[in-house]
């Protein structure tokens, strides 16, 4: 019987990839803030559940849980017109560094990734515990402080979660910098939905950009969202602070892989110039910084599908950490992009 459940999964999921179309942006609308409606925070993942419904994890939160947030988006042009803000729901354990959140219909619950345990665990969407969790490899437990698990999705037509740690774990090689500009290496992970992993693919990010006088410069993966037909969007992104903070930026790009076309790697094995890793196709890039003109800077973490707009196109919606609108200077901004 498993073997006739996993026969037929496979069949979908290769059904999906032949009716793949190519992915563009189709309006990209300025970052807003809701200063009235949602409180200073640290957002860092944002799942869809249903209608304007959505659960918002925040890696410091005073205790493990998430925030409902009504985000209501106008139908014809899928810009955000209010948001409301729900007090934390929780399991009344100890903040794990939240960092990504997903939402499954089939169990009506959400995961969510602990970057301090490297835990990925359920939710009732009271904020209890089922006391569930996927299935996560061992290796997993060697990543780097604050390096760990940040991107978290799911996908009801494939049936498949996906994670992903930050940085390259440290068997995979250095972590790029302003100073050190190589390419990290990544491990993107699946697990199907008896909590159990699936296969592994190599990701390997772009070279930094920033200069060698930045004080503080990092690339990570912050957010991924799986697709019905078997794809990813992955977020990178990388932050430049310079001393004083003026002239500090984080420039964002999606990219677009697809997972079925390549090789799975072997998880023990090291990542290397020449492992598989994934195609990818760039699909948007913006920069924000903060300077004596512009405050905008936003460092997003989460990000999540939204609603299919009266045209059939696509909303993405993403969530920015402000480290608690650290010194005034940031803003718990949301951004939205509608794809088709």
């Amino acid at each position: 019987m498993k073997q006739l459940i996993f026969l037929i999964l496979f069949v979908g999921i290769q059904a999906f990839s032949y009716a793949q179309k190519t992915l563009e942006v189709v309006r990209a609308f300025p970052q807003q803030a809701f200063p009235e409606m949602v409180k200073a925070g640290n957002y860092s993942g944002i799942t869809h559940i249903r209608g304007n419904q959505y659960a918002v994890v925040s890696d410091k939160s005073p205790l493990a849980g998430f925030y409902l947030f009504n985000i209501d988006i106008d139908s014809i042009t899928g810009e955000i017109t209010n948001v409301k803000m729900d007090s934390l729901l929780t399991s009344g354990e100890p903040n794990r560094d939240e960092e990504g959140i997903a939402y499954c219909p089939k169990s009506n619950t959400v995961f969510v990734s602990g970057e301090s345990d490297q835990k990925i665990i359920e939710y009732n969407l009271d904020g209890s515990l089922t006391g569930r969790e996927l299935n996560v490899p061992q290796f997993f437990s060697t990543a780097r402080k604050n390096l760990g698990f940040e991107a978290l999705t799911y996908n009801a037509e494939t049936h498949c979660f996906w994670t992903s740690t930050e940085g390259p774990l440290p068997k995979d090689g250095e972590i790029a910098t302003s100073t050190r500009r190589t390419e990290n290496r990544i491990r993107i992970q699946a697990f199907d939905e008896t909590l159990q992993p699936i296969g592994q693919y190599a990701y390997l990010m772009d070279k930094p950009i920033a200069k060698e006088s930045a004080i503080n410069s990092r690339t990570g993966v912050s957010a991924m969202i799986a697709l019905d037909d078997g794809r990813l969007i992955v977020l990178e992104r990388e932050f430049c602070f310079v001393e004083g903070y003026f002239g500090s930026w984080i420039n964002e790009k999606l990219y677009v892989v697809n997972p079925l076309k390549e090789k799975k790697i072997n998880s023990t094995i090291a990542l290397s110039d020449t492992s598989p890793y994934l195609q990818k196709t760039l699909l948007y890039e913006w920069k924000t910084d903060i300077s004596l003109l512009s405050y905008d800077l936003a460092n997003y973490e989460g990000m999540c599908l939204g609603p299919k707009l009266r045209d059939g196109s696509q909303v993405i919606i993403l969530v920015a950490d402000s480290q608690d609108q650290y010194m005034g200077l940031l803003k718990d901004w949301l951004k939205v992009l509608v794809v088709r």
